[in-house]
């Protein structure tokens, strides 16, 4: 196990990584700079990634503008759509066989609509498709990336794994969602403490996760973290 910082590219021409998506929007779905910035890392490193999401209704629709809940219904799929520039399906159908590798953005999307953590916490069940697709993922030896919020996931369907939402410090600005560390000890997970610019490698389990959004920090800052993340999956795949 170890922590990695950003280093240089490595080409990975015939890697193919399914990346997926919560919805469009840090409130409700998968939040947008993170989504980006792992399908950017992987373009640069020549990694051929497809989107993927759940093809069912949000948890609720939050005004970004407000932060308050809207009275309406929008999809899972059709709004993860929005990043995915119209390029995605329906996760009931990534046959993992084909992928060498699986992703999962941050955002409240992650833990309202890929999971129930934002309203049970510890005692959070995951959705069926994506406990289904994470559980052959990880049988098959593939590795697992992680970002922001999303690593809770990880932590309640992969026994005794090492994951890092950041810092387990809670009470303080920069880390407003520390206490995120807690609830995955609660679930028999290991929580590591990392710096927004670093990545946990849990190489038995072949997990990797980083902090992103769960620290307030400048978003060059939130980009290099997850560019580490993203090489160090595309390593574990080779």
């Amino acid at each position: 196990m170890y922590v990695a910082r950003l280093s240089s590219s490595v080409r990975t021409m015939s890697t193919k990584v399914a990346v997926v998506l919560s919805g469009c929007g840090v409130y409700d779905g998968a939040e947008v700079h993170e989504s980006s910035a792992v399908l950017t890392h992987l373009s640069r490193h020549g990694a051929q990634a497809a989107c993927f999401a759940p093809d069912k209704d949000q948890m609720h629709v939050v005004d970004h503008t407000a932060g308050s809940e809207m009275a309406e219904t929008r999809n899972v799929l059709k709004e993860s759509a929005r990043i995915a520039r119209g390029k995605i399906s329906d996760l009931a159908e990534l046959p993992a066989e084909d992928f060498d590798a699986l992703i999962l953005p941050g955002g409240f999307g992650a833990a309202k609509n890929l999971s129930t953590f934002a309203t049970q916490g510890a005692d959070m069940s995951v959705d069926p498709t994506v406990s289904e697709k994470i559980k052959a993922f990880h049988a098959a030896g593939k590795p697992i990336g992680l970002c922001c919020i999303a690593p809770v996931i990880a932590a309640k369907l992969i026994p005794g794994v090492e994951v890092t939402v950041g810092s387990d410090v809670e009470g303080t600005e920069t880390w407003p969602y520390a206490g995120t560390a807690g609830a995955i000890a609660a679930m028999g997970a290991k929580h590591v403490v990392t710096d927004v610019s670093q990545a946990h490698v849990d190489s038995s389990n072949k997990v990797v996760t980083t902090a992103a959004y769960m620290c307030e920090t400048d978003v060059h800052k939130i980009h290099d973290g997850i560019g580490v993340m993203v090489s160090e999956v595309l390593k574990l795949a080779k």
